[in-house]
C-alpha cells in the first residue's frame, strides 16, 4: 500500500513534463493509513483462516525446543510434540540507546512510522 501511495506521488510530481496540469492536489495521511491499517488485518484474518482450513494449530509465545531425541518444544511451560513443527519468529526492533549511537533517540523504526496519526512534515 505505501508503494503504491509512493509511487503515485512520483506521477503526480512528473505530470506536468507529460503535459498534465493541476493546481491543487492534496494528500490525505489519515485516509491511507486507515486503508493501510486495513489491509494489513485483511491479510493477518486471510493467513489465519488459512491455517485453520488446514487444521493447523498456532501457539504463540515464546518458545525452545527441549529434547533432542524427538521434536518437542515448550512454549510457556507447555510441551508440545507433532511430526512437523513451523517456527515463526517474528521480530522487533531493536532501538539503540544515544550512548550506543548519540541521535538514536531522533529516529523511528518502520513499526513507528505505521502507527504515526498525522504525516511528518519530512521523511530522511
Amino acid at each position: 500500500v505505501m508503494w503504491n501511495t509512493a509511487v503515485h506521488a512520483e506521477y503526480i510530481h512528473d505530470q506536468a513534463d507529460y503535459g498534465f496540469q493541476t493546481s491543487d492536489v492534496k494528500f490525505n495521511w489519515r485516509i491511507i493509513k486507515e486503508k493501510r491499517d486495513a489491509y494489513v488485518s485483511r491479510l493477518n484474518d486471510i493467513y489465519q483462516d488459512n491455517l485453520n482450513k488446514a487444521k493447523i494449530d498456532s501457539i504463540h509465545g515464546h518458545a525452545a525446543f527441549t529434547a533432542a531425541s524427538e521434536l518437542t518444544l515448550e512454549v510457556n511451560g507447555v510441551k508440545y510434540t507433532a511430526p512437523h513443527i513451523l517456527v515463526a519468529t517474528g521480530g522487533q526492533p531493536i532501538v539503540p540507546s544515544n550512548s550506543e549511537i548519540p541521535g538514536a533517540s531522533l529516529g523511528i523504526t518502520s513499526d513507528g512510522f505505521f502507527e504515526l496519526e498525522e504525516l511528518p512534515r519530512y521523511v530522511n
